[in-house]
């Protein structure tokens, strides 16, 4: 069995128009559909829910974070089965 190893790059690509987890260096975690994202890691997320410490604290229909501010606030991107 060859396995073939997998960029972030590809990874993202993969996993555009699916649920996703984005945590924050805050502690702050974004869930939603990740609708796009680019080179800087902007991301675009669709009906977003912002969860602090766990607990849901608001829903959002779309929702931008910046990635590229000097220091990035997104700590990593995971798909999350919904």
């Amino acid at each position: 069995m060859s396995l073939r190893k997998q960029t972030p790059s590809d990874f993202l690509k993969q996993i555009i128009g699916r649920p996703v987890v984005v945590k924050l260096n805050s502690g702050v975690d974004y869930r939603g559909v990740l609708a796009c994202l680019d080179g800087y890691m902007n991301i675009a997320l669709e009906q977003t829910e912002e969860y602090v410490n766990g607990q849901l604290k608001n829903k959002y229909g779309d929702a931008f974070i910046r990635g590229n501010n000097g220091n990035p606030p997104a700590l990593y991107v995971v798909q999350h089965p919904k």
